[in-house]
């Protein structure tokens, strides 16, 4: 049975300044990915960078191609920690 606590959560805001750091290290710019991506604007790419909202699993595989990195060097999980943290912080507010 998997607890809550083992649940992995993605932390759309550390992904996002991943994607920031990893694009910025390959070199390649908002205007790249979207012209690769076929998106007839900037706005999604830069949802992803702000943390708004995530890439799609295919568009997080064509991310990873044009960085050079795996899927799972972009997406930052939540750690335990801070679960722990925030579950202690609601219990001691009640």
């Amino acid at each position: 049975m998997i607890l809550y606590e083992q649940v992995p959560v993605i932390d759309m805001k550390a992904t996002g300044e991943r994607i920031n750091e990893l694009k910025n290290a390959a070199g390649i710019t908002v205007k790249d990915i979207q012209m690769v991506m076929g998106f007839a604007s900037p706005y999604p790419v830069y949802k992803w960078i702000n943390g708004k909202n995530l890439p799609t699993i295919d568009n997080l595989m064509i991310l990873a191609t044009m960085l050079g990195v795996k899927m799972d060097d972009i997406v930052a999980l939540s750690s335990t920690e801070k679960k722990e943290k925030k579950q202690e912080n609601t219990a001691d507010t009640n």
